[in-house]
């Protein structure tokens, strides 16, 4: 099975500089700004945590600046996203959710005011757009459902090490309530279910 990675969305926008300041004033990180011949540019951003990034520039779309719909950015709390986004001088809607409870309408239809009642992951959204109109939706994911990622991803080595940690304290009652207090000689799968699990891999 050849593996498809999406990697790249191209952004249709008039002013390469002002979308350009937009971006790194999120917080994007700027991979590329490469200027060629007869006006041709290439701007790469890569959001915080993400593996797919953007570009915007001049001569890489023909699509009508501003024209951009479909971008969604995953966050793990979109409360602090959204006073994230606030504080770096975006300008997101409040948040909601669909009054079908799954994945959003398009435009503001069926949309009810507030995150999902219950929370739940994939259910609450935002918008906020750039300075040409292109539209992001940032959705909530608190769990991943079975089979939508097959390896665990941790944004830095602090956060290993808080898994792995969070692993050790949940083995160590394990050894001690259900084996009494005996060694477990397969301790490396027990922690590697733990840690799947707790990356939402396993229910």
């Amino acid at each position: 099975m050849v593996d498809f990675q999406v990697e790249i969305m191209v952004l249709p926008v008039a002013d390469v500089d002002r979308a350009k300041a937009f971006y790194a004033g999120l917080g994007w990180r700027e991979d590329v700004d490469y200027a060629g011949p007869d006006d041709f540019r290439v701007v790469h951003f890569t959001p915080p945590g993400s593996a797919a990034s953007i570009i915007i520039g001049s001569g890489v779309t023909d699509a009508v600046p501003g024209s951009e719909r479909g971008v969604h950015l995953v966050v793990g709390d979109i409360e602090a996203a959204r006073a994230d986004l606030v504080a770096r001088g975006a300008e997101p809607s409040e948040i909601f959710h669909d009054a079908g409870g799954v994945f959003h309408h398009a435009g503001t239809a069926a949309r009810v005011a507030g995150p999902h009642p219950d929370r739940q992951s994939y259910g609450s959204f935002l918008t906020f757009s750039d300075p040409d109109g292109n539209v992001f939706t940032l959705q909530e994911v608190t769990r991943r459902r079975p089979g939508r990622i097959d390896h665990v991803v941790y944004g830095s080595a602090a956060e290993l090490e808080a898994a792995l940690r969070d692993a050790a304290i949940a083995h160590g009652k394990h050894e001690a309530e259900v084996l009494d207090g005996k060694y477990d000689e397969n301790w490396p799968a027990w922690y590697a279910q733990f840690m799947a699990r707790a990356a939402g891999l396993e229910s």
